[in-house]
């Protein structure tokens, strides 16, 4: 089983470890995943400061991760 993502995932261990879900995260306006603060902010925090609810942003993600594994 791949490994799930939480809210308190940081931002720049998703990214450096799962670089396939970076489109998911440019597509809601996180452009700057290499920016030394994204590097030490979770995902529930990051997608407060962008406007977006974080379950179905980790739940994308999470099937994202799924599906790679699955290839």
């Amino acid at each position: 089983m791949a490994e799930q993502v939480t809210g308190q995932t940081l931002i720049g261990e998703i990214v450096r470890n799962h670089p396939e879900t970076a489109e998911i995260l440019f597509s809601i306006g996180m452009h700057c995943l290499g920016c030394p603060a994204s590097q030490a902010e979770s995902l529930e925090e990051a997608c407060m400061v962008h406007g977006f609810a974080a379950e179905p942003v980790i739940q994308a993600i999470n099937e994202k991760i799924a599906m790679t594994a699955q290839a």
